[in-house]
């Protein structure tokens, strides 16, 4: 868990500047440049702008429940059920625009954030979630916000490789 103030604020300067490097690294590349990926069996740009996306909206439903009802429980086992390819395939991953995306990453991470910031116990809040075939694990706020922050850096810094590959 994280428990310094320092650290929340670290962790937050990382949340809130994902979507600014996001629109950074892929703002103007055109069709072919979005489809480039670093090897053929790995995601292309244009799908990993969507992964991250559509998994942060996903896990904002996490945060805001462990801030209204810590007593309840999360799951995302309708997601969980099928491989993120698969996602990736029912979603359209592929054939997207990023920058709906883009504008959707960026609108979710400030009101989280707002949230964070207007609610300042949310940060500790906390809820239990359930995952199929395995024990129940409490999560709080902020290692949900610390685990969002890191994917999102992760999956950027793929895209600045794949950008940084010569064709």
């Amino acid at each position: 868990m994280i428990d310094n103030v320092l650290d929340r604020s670290t962790v937050l300067v990382d949340y809130l500047a994902a979507p600014d490097r996001l629109a950074q690294a892929v703002t103007g590349l055109d069709a072919t440049t979005l489809d480039r990926s670093l090897t053929a069996d790995t995601w292309t740009i244009r799908q990993l702008v969507h992964h991250i996306v559509d998994g942060d909206d996903v896990w904002n439903v996490g945060i805001k429940a462990a801030i209204g009802n810590p007593d309840g429980v999360f799951t995302l086992q309708w997601y969980w059920d099928m491989p993120q390819t698969t996602w990736a395939e029912k979603w359209r991953y592929a054939d997207r625009d990023v920058s709906p995306s883009l504008e959707l990453f960026r609108a979710n991470r400030r009101h989280i954030a707002q949230l964070l910031e207007i609610v300042p116990e949310a940060w500790d809040r906390a809820i239990t979630i359930s995952v199929r075939g395995r024990d129940d694990e409490r999560a709080s706020v902020a290692e949900v916000v610390e685990m969002q922050a890191r994917h999102a850096l992760g999956h950027i810094t793929e895209i600045e490789a794949i950008l940084s590959t010569e064709v």
